[in-house]
């Protein structure tokens, strides 16, 4: 995967382990009436980091809602920095422990205001037949991709 040049050092090198970096900025509405992003965006921001990761890998697991393509069997995030509006985050993805029908999705949300990683998760991604509404193996082309670009 080719390094993105549109992006500061600091970002680039904070986030040097992962596949994908999806950048999005903070919106006025992300807050709460604690005036801090709420919990609930961060679990927006993997579902854009995932899709863009997901896409990254070429193979028969498509999203387009038929045959087999993936589905969300988990998620988990855990809160560094409090954030606010101002801001833009980047958030890496990567492939993590893989089983025989799924795979972890490692993410880490990287505040351009602050400097740091400001929360971390997982995502436990299943290959899932639609028409068989049941999960199957990994099919080896994703497989290997995986192997090749976890972190």
């Amino acid at each position: 995967m080719p390094v993105r040049d549109d992006l500061p050092p600091d970002v680039t090198t904070a986030l040097a382990e992962y596949r994908t970096i999806t950048s999005l900025p903070i919106q006025w509405g992300d807050m709460d009436a604690f005036g801090h992003v709420n919990n609930v965006v961060y679990i927006r921001w993997f579902e854009s980091a995932r899709i863009d990761l997901l896409a990254s890998w070429p193979s028969d697991v498509t999203m387009d809602g038929s045959g087999i393509g993936p589905i969300l069997a988990s998620i988990k995030c855990d809160y560094k920095q409090q954030l606010h509006h101002p801001d833009t985050v980047h958030i890496g993805s990567r492939a993590g422990q893989m089983g025989r029908s799924s795979v972890d999705l490692e993410h880490a949300v990287y505040s351009e205001r602050h400097g740091k990683i400001a929360a971390t998760g997982t995502s436990v991604m299943v290959v899932f037949d639609y028409a068989a509404n049941r999960p199957v193996r990994i099919p080896d082309n994703l497989r290997q991709q995986l192997v090749g670009n976890s972190g």
